[in-house]
């Protein structure tokens, strides 16, 4: 398989065996609401209690003087409480004219301490990585920009990065319109790295807020489309966006019938420093109440 001059070895199918496993029980998923169609950006929504979403998210990049790559994370994404979201990752990628690699593992959780709708509502977001050349980019912090792309796979691989990340995740829903910022902080706990920080802002709404009377396949309420804007914000030894990555592109998704949701974004960077073009895609799926299944 080639994406973009890319060519994707068969080991990178482990990594979307989670999407794939989604594809056999799709027919018998409701849908709750669609999905935010955002890639970086957290919105303020959480998964329901007893529902789990299983995901695969994926970007395909080429870095200024480097191989073409493509990194993908299978998602788990369960719902503990209302107020309560956990979400495990496995991360992979594969880069052309080196190989395709295991990249390692994230945990998530996510918790949102005022439950109802409000004018702001807060998400505390905290997560548990370790990883090693790391392509999936789902977020940028510090100085992360296209010269770490270059790294080969070979010696990328050796470099462990066990890492904590925090986020406040800010979401407002005005008059049909999804407005989210993220504000991101991070820290390597290897070799005294300094914390460094990072920000996601997105805007989404469905094509139609109302829905048909009837089941419909293409019908507008079943697409959304916003925009996304990100990028590092420095670190403790010096914050702001001098020699950061910025990126910004539209957003679009669908969501069938049957509880699968695709989505795309063409993001574009915004300096030099930034890889120049990025595309994005996922395909999502939602069980409702998985656990009470097993037990019929």
């Amino acid at each position: 398989m080639s994406v973009a001059g890319l060519h994707i070895r068969p080991q990178v199918v482990v990594l979307l065996w989670l999407s794939l496993l989604g594809f056999t029980v799709g027919s018998s998923v409701k849908v709750r609401a669609q999905e935010r169609p955002y890639f970086v950006t957290y919105s303020q929504e959480l998964e329901e209690p007893g529902n789990l979403d299983i995901e695969s998210f994926n970007v395909v990049g080429n870095p200024k003087n480097g191989n073409a790559f493509m990194g993908s994370d299978a998602e788990l994404e369960y719902g503990v409480k209302t107020w309560w979201t956990t979400e495990f990752y496995l991360d992979g990628q594969a880069t052309a004219s080196e190989s395709t690699i295991f990249t390692g593992f994230r945990w998530e959780n996510r918790v949102r301490p005022w439950v109802g709708e409000h004018w702001i509502n807060p998400v505390f977001y905290a997560e548990l990585e370790d990883t090693s050349a790391d392509k999936t980019l789902r977020e940028v912090v510090g100085h992360d920009g296209n010269d770490d792309m270059l790294i080969p796979n070979g010696l990328a691989h050796r470099n462990i990065e066990r890492e904590i990340e925090l986020k406040l995740i800010l979401g407002s829903n005005v008059r049909g319109w999804n407005i989210s910022e993220n504000f991101i902080t991070e820290k390597n706990f290897q070799n005294g790295n300094p914390w460094e920080f990072g920000y996601a802002f997105g805007v989404s709404r469905p094509l139609k807020l109302a829905a048909s009377a009837n089941e419909c396949t293409f019908c507008a309420e079943k697409f959304q489309a916003g925009a996304e804007l990100y990028g590092g914000l420095g670190d403790t030894r010096g914050f702001g966006t001098s020699l950061t990555s910025q990126y910004f592109g539209p957003t679009f998704n669908w969501t069938a019938p049957n509880g699968m949701t695709i989505g795309m974004s063409p993001q574009f960077g915004l300096n030099s420093y930034s890889i120049p073009f990025l595309f994005r895609f996922s395909v999502t799926y939602e069980i409702e109440q998985v656990l009470s299944r097993f037990h019929r």
